[in-house]
């Protein structure tokens, strides 16, 4: 069995719109009846879906297009190619439900207890709080602060163990870096 375009009720209603394909040619592509095509054509069926160039997303080509234009006979073939999902694991942010949410500065605390070389800005983009938040913990002005109790982040599924340590290497990097770079600068004082 052949696929199905991503997102076909919009891919047919953008098919529609660009090209002079028959509705049976879009039907048959998009996984589509007939007579939903012809609705989609008459403003009935799909109202406020915007059309989803195949184009674009690299499902179709125009050549293919043009060869099923010119023979209403001929189906239109999709590109059977994994379309590649690009997923940028750092800029997705995971919901957290209003019940864990507590859990965000109770992990800064574990953090700021049991990994003191990560900086504020560190914890606060691990943890997902502000700032102002982590460096209130860690001078003990937060408002709840007396309430508060050190849960480990990870155990809790905050962010993954990976994600820790990758971010003490770099803290740790950072103070090897300002360490040699305090001896640059006693060494050209001293001469």
């Amino acid at each position: 069995m052949s696929k199905a375009p991503l997102m076909p009720m919009a891919t047919a209603v953008w098919l529609v719109e660009n090209t002079s394909l028959t509705f049976k040619q879009i039907a048959d592509f998009c996984k589509l009846h007939e007579v939903e095509v012809q609705g989609i054509a008459d403003g009935e069926v799909a109202k406020g879906i915007v059309g989803y160039n195949p184009i674009i997303s690299g499902q179709l080509t125009q050549e293919e297009i043009k060869l099923s234009s010119l023979d209403e006979g001929r189906s239109l073939n999709i590109i059977d190619e994994e379309v590649e999902v690009k997923n940028s694991h750092n800029k997705i942010k995971k919901y957290i439900p209003l019940s864990k949410r507590q859990d965000k500065p109770d992990s800064a605390l574990w953090l700021l207890k049991n990994h003191s070389i990560l900086k504020d800005s560190q914890i606060a983009k691990l943890v997902g709080i502000t700032k102002n938040s982590v460096s209130s913990i860690r001078s003990k002005s937060y408002w709840n602060y007396n309430s508060l109790n050190a849960k480990d982040p990870v155990a809790m599924g905050l962010f993954s163990q990976k994600d820790l340590l990758s971010a003490i290497d770099r803290a740790e990097r950072r103070i090897k870096r300002e360490k040699k770079d305090k001896e640059k600068m006693n060494l050209s004082n001293k001469n």
